[in-house]
């Protein structure tokens, strides 16, 4: 193990990092207008039209802040529920929304053991999808690259641990080549969000064919393309 993962994993090093990484690089304590990669959460605050309280579930969050498509939300009162396959982003999720509800799992269509290729430090690309990792290895420098075994879970599996659980206003996935298996285990039809946004590239072939089952099965729940913004794609019905 080298030096550098050793200090990370000692609870002092690592509580520093954290909140450096919020207050010091991400400056968790300014709130801005916009956090979103791409604007995209500027299409949301429209759709909303500044919504006081509300539900948000961002599934592959990766950051309270950076690139967040729902700290907006958040700051304009929302809570929900936030999960990602890493746990410095739940660990830094827990700091900034300790109210919200904030899960370390890899959701899917199954319950299956799967690879999961995870950049031990706070890297953006984290996936169980072995050829999105191919494919980004080619693009990306990891940190540290950890390969493990997990356990996914379907998204009732974990919301089932929710007392009264409110009503899902948005929905937002970001799973990295995962995300049709997301979405399928969503019972649109029982949650219903009024909006979701799905990220869907179309660089190559397999994404492209993604993208395409994505559109066919939000049709069938009722959902339609109402924007898009960068690589993201927004449906509502």
């Amino acid at each position: 193990m080298s030096l550098k993962k050793l200090l990370f994993k000692t609870l002092i090093t690592r509580k520093i990092y954290l909140y450096y990484n919020l207050y010091i690089r991400n400056k968790a304590h300014r709130k801005r207008t916009s956090y979103s990669q791409w604007g995209e959460d500027q299409i949301i605050k429209d759709f909303f039209k500044d919504k006081k309280k509300g539900f948000y579930v961002d599934i592959g969050c990766f950051h309270p802040i950076m690139y967040s498509n729902t700290c907006l939300l958040f700051d304009n009162g929302w809570n929900g529920i936030n999960v990602d396959l890493n746990q410095t982003s739940i660990d830094l999720f827990n700091i900034v929304r300790p109210h919200d509800y904030n899960f370390c799992e890899a959701v899917s269509d199954k319950i299956q053991e799967k690879d999961l290729f995870l950049d031990w430090y706070l890297g953006p690309i984290n996936t169980i999808e072995k050829s999105f990792y191919d494919e980004s290895d080619k693009k990306v420098t990891f940190v540290d690259l950890i390969k493990k075994k997990i356990i996914t879970k379907k998204f009732d599996d974990i919301v089932q641990k929710i007392t009264n659980l409110p009503k899902i206003n948005f929905l937002n996935i970001d799973c990295e080549g995962h995300d049709y298996n997301v979405l399928s285990s969503i019972d649109l039809d029982h949650y219903s969000p009024e909006l979701i946004c799905i990220e869907t590239h179309k660089v190559n072939n397999e994404e492209t064919i993604m993208y395409q089952n994505i559109i066919k099965l939000l049709k069938n729940y009722g959902y339609k393309i109402f924007k898009r913004c960068g690589p993201s794609t927004f449906f509502n019905k």
